[in-house]
């Protein structure tokens, strides 16, 4: 599936259930890369999940410091992720699918840059992940809820 088509539909799909409030935490596992967007409305009651599969990187201590996208200072020891789509603020559960670990980062920046990658997750992220040795993994990635960001 294009990457870029689903990127795609996952933002419109999130804002969309943002805006009408409908935005829900995942309870569930993740929807395989097949089925990316699930949300069913009965009545007033709604529920959504937004997922995606596909590999991510981190980085970490050259760019302490530095401002991100959405104004703050890039903190590689706080639990934070670049994503190219997703609004700032909003909450993710990233799950490594190797060795089960899972961690929720909230999107305080843009990227990354190459086009086969999901998103950047901070050196405190990564950590958590079980990912420091390699570098970049293959992860699932399910919309848990929205902060409002952090600006400076």
């Amino acid at each position: 599936m294009n990457s870029t088509l689903l990127r795609c539909g996952l933002t419109a799909a999130f804002l969309a259930l943002s805006a009408s409030g409908v935005l829900a935490q995942a309870t569930s596992a993740p929807a395989p890369a097949s089925a990316p967007v699930s949300a069913s409305q009965s009545g007033a009651a709604a529920s959504a999940v937004v997922s995606e599969s596909g590999k991510i990187a981190w980085y970490g201590n050259k760019f302490a410091g530095r401002k991100t996208a959405s104004g703050e200072a890039f903190n590689p020891e706080a639990l934070t992720m670049a994503h190219k789509t997703l609004p700032f603020g909003t909450r993710v559960k990233i799950t490594n699918p190797t060795n089960k670990k899972s961690v929720t980062v909230r999107v305080n920046d843009r990227g990354p840059t190459q086009p086969d990658r999901l998103g950047d997750v901070s050196h405190a992220a990564a950590r958590k992940l079980g990912m420091l040795k390699s570098g970049v993994i293959e992860a699932e990635l399910a919309v848990a809820g929205t902060t409002s960001a952090k600006k400076r």
